[in-house]
């Protein structure tokens, strides 16, 4: 028998044991993979499976590396194990499913699988990763998700119905309609600021605050409602409360495109046409959205209103290529051209995408047909009828109400009624226009204003930017909603 000396013992007592279970194989597995050794890890993470076979994380590592080697049939063969024998409450298997059937190119079947994650996981952690895939699901299907039975997104659904009406001009259902979504969620603050938004298109300022004070109160860096805060402030003439708001936003520098285009709408509308420069600067370096050509005019009215010409030129010239069959890029390059030739100011540029109001009448007259289509298909400028009426002086009052006869529109007679309501009664003029317009659209004989005064009596707020809708920033809704 060979006696172990003290040195022999020594030596073996500084030996580590190793023990072969399922964590030394998961710590394997995860350094083959930071090697990117993908054979070698799920070599690891099978070994780890064989260890611990009801363990339903190792089942989805081991299917996490399938998808990732690109055999993603295999990698849901295992997920359906984990849901149907292990654990069927892992509900991210679904969301993993899928990833791999839209990788696949089986959209269909993708779709089947984030609905069932989205309807059985309310507060999963891939609620942002699912919506990012639904649009992609929803470009590639060509149709909208069945989202109305998903508990995640309760409220969802009825937002974009509002959001769509925003869009649309029909400001009064989209109010009625994000009124019940907060009252129903009161945590949904994109819902709250849109129903903010829609109030103060139809020029209602102490309810558009009241939205925007709560989303302030439970989210107090929601940008936003910051800015919807900052431009309902000017319009309110509280320059005090403006200036403390705006030194906080003009030292934000935003990350995400849709908070860098918020901001650039924002500070064009409070008239900080430099600071709104920089930021559409920004959005045209962005391959996303660099090709619209509405972006491209947004930045040269910010250059022009800020003395930068030569780049108001070239972004003029870049809409008009992009758009050639839109004159506004044309009108306004004529505009410039002709201020530099006759040595004048170039006059201030509104940020909308389109003709100023003026010029939109001249080429209106004699063609109510197309007035009538360009009106019930452009949101901007029903918003823009709203506001006028509510708060133009009485020639921009007159226009209008002239203009709306040719519009057989049962929301647009609500507005001329509105018009007939108001206190204090308007000029002899503008009560016959009103009235010879209503007349014309409803048929009926008219004789004397009824009604009770509106639903909410405001002082006229300071106009805006020459030209430009307020809270839009001459965008259409779309562009400032959440």
């Amino acid at each position: 028998m060979i006696e172990r000396t003290s040195e022999n013992a020594a030596e073996h007592s500084n030996v580590i044991p190793v023990t072969l279970d399922a964590n030394f194989f998961f710590e394997r597995a995860v350094r083959s993979l930071d090697r990117f050794q993908y054979d070698k890890a799920l070599r690891n993470f099978r070994k780890a499976v064989e260890y611990e076979p009801d363990n339903p994380v190792n089942h989805c590592n081991m299917a996490g590396i399938l998808s990732e080697m690109g055999n993603y049939t295999a990698s849901n063969e295992i997920l359906i194990h984990v849901l149907e024998k292990i654990d069927p409450a892992m509900t991210e298997c679904h969301f993993y499913m899928a990833n791999n059937f839209a990788n696949m190119e089986s959209f269909e079947e993708a779709e089947r699988s984030l609905v069932t994650y989205l309807e059985e996981d309310a507060n999963g952690e891939f609620m942002t990763e699912s919506e990012e895939l639904m649009e992609l699901l929803q470009y590639e299907l060509n149709r909208p998700a069945p989202l109305v039975r998903i508990r995640s997104r309760e409220g969802v659904v009825e937002h974009d119905r509002a959001r769509s009406l925003l869009e649309e001009g029909k400001f009064p259902q989209a109010v009625e309609l994000l009124e019940e979504i907060t009252a129903g969620t009161p945590d949904f603050l994109a819902a709250h600021n849109n129903l903010a938004l829609a109030h103060f298109y139809m020029g209602r300022f102490a309810k558009a605050k009241e939205c925007l004070n709560e989303v302030l109160k439970q989210d107090p860096g929601n940008l936003h409602a910051l800015c919807n805060m900052a431009i309902f402030l000017q319009y309110a003439g509280d320059k005090e409360q403006l200036e403390t708001l705006l030194g906080m936003l003009e030292a934000t520098v935003p990350f995400h495109q849709e908070h860098v285009f918020k901001m650039a709408t924002t500070m064009g509308i409070l008239g900080r046409h430099a600071a709104a420069y920089s930021h559409f600067r920004r959005l045209l370096k962005d391959e996303e959205v660099a090709g619209d050509a509405g972006l491209y005019h947004y930045c040269a009215a910010a250059a022009s209103n800020s003395g930068k010409h030569d780049e108001a030129l070239r972004c003029w010239r870049q809409a008009a290529k992009l758009d050639p069959a839109s004159a506004v890029p044309a009108f306004f390059l004529s505009q410039l051209q002709q201020a530099r030739a006759e040595g004048q100011p170039m006059p201030a540029v509104s940020y909308n995408y389109q003709l100023p109001f003026q010029e939109q009448l001249k080429q209106w007259k004699g063609n109510t047909g197309r007035f009538t289509e360009e009106v019930r298909n452009n949101p901007l400028l029903r918003a823009s009828f709203f506001w006028a009426l509510r708060y133009g002086d009485s020639a921009t009052k007159l226009q209008v109400t002239e203009a709306l006869r040719w519009i057989e529109d049962e929301e647009m007679s609500e507005v001329l009624r509105g018009v007939l309501e108001q206190e204090p009664l308007q000029e002899d003029r503008l009560q016959e226009a009103a009235l010879f317009s209503l007349q014309r659209l409803i048929g009926e004989n008219l004789n004397e204003a009824g009604g009770s005064p509106g639903e909410e009596q405001e002082p006229a707020a300071a106009p805006g930017p020459k030209g430009m809708l307020p809270g839009t920033g001459g965008l259409s809704p779309s562009t400032t909603r959440i």
